[in-house]
Order: structure tokens, then sequence, then C-alpha cells
């Protein structure tokens, strides 16, 4: 292996060029965190299932989908907002947070809990779903390649 310091040829065969930023950071994001919260919803049901039943087994599914529900409408809101007005995409999630937690919030308290619903693993099933979720998320903003500066201007070619 050889570096720029040293002399001698080049590691590789190919061309390296530069990458751009990632395409659709918000849509990619909402498919990594939704595939893991989504296993780790089928995994946490087997147990629910064997314990309680089925009832245990929706319960904790339901759980988790609300809570995917909650954080998808904002990567959603992320992706169409940040497209048209990328400096206006934070006053976005702020506003589209607080639309959430009062709204869930009162459909929670309206429509209350069904009488088959198991607390317990409705619980599980969202704490297993945030976990799963935001640990996606992390790893997918770490493998994000964000374009910090704009490119720089070719003077000789104008029309490039």
């Amino acid at each position: 292996m050889t570096s720029n310091a040293e002399s001698g040829s080049a590691s590789g065969k190919g061309h390296v060029g530069a990458s751009g930023p990632t395409r659709s950071l918000w849509l990619n994001l909402l498919k990594r965190s939704s595939f893991a919260a989504t296993a780790g919803l089928v995994l946490c049901a087997v147990p629910a299932a064997l314990l309680n039943g089925g009832t245990g087994a929706v319960s904790s599914f339901l759980g988790g989908l609300l809570v995917m529900l909650f954080f998808g409408i904002s990567l959603l809101v992320g992706h169409f907002v940040g497209r048209r007005n990328p400096s206006g995409a934070i006053g976005m999630f702020v506003a589209t947070y607080f639309i959430k937690v009062v709204g869930f919030a009162v459909v929670l308290f309206v429509v209350g809990a069904p009488a088959w619903l198991h607390g317990r693993w409705f619980v599980i099933g969202a704490v297993v779903a945030v976990v799963l979720w935001q640990a996606a998320e992390i790893h997918g903003f770490s493998k994000a390649r964000l374009q910090i500066y704009n490119d720089p201007e070719d003077k000789e070619n104008p029309d490039a």
C-alpha cells in the first residue's frame, strides 16, 4: 500500500472519483429504521405469543407500530420539506413534533386502550421499536454523505 508521501505506484487499478451527497437521505433512513424495528417486533412477538398468546403478540406489535408511525412521520416531513426548503426543515420538525405529541395524546386519551390490549407487551414492543429505530437512524446518519461545501467552480469551462 502506498500513500501520497511515498514514491511508487498508486494502490488499486481503477480511478477513484469523488462521491456526491447521499440521495434521498430521509427515505433511506425511513427504510433502514422501519426494517430494523419490524425485525425486532417480529422477534418480540415470539415470546409475547408464547407467554400471553395472540393478545401479547398483537399488543407488542401495535406498540411498536405506534412508535414507527410517530418517527416515520418526521422522516417523511424531512424528505418533502427538506428538498424544497432545507433551511426551514428544522422548523417543520419542531412543528410536526408538537402536532404529533398533542395528536397522539388526544387520540390515546379519547380512544383509550381496548380491554384486550396487554399493557406490558405494548410497552415492551414500543421500547424495542424505539431502541432499534434510533440505532438504525444513527447508523444511517453515520453512513450518509452530506455535502458541506459547494463544488468548486470551473473557471476555464463555464458550461461544465
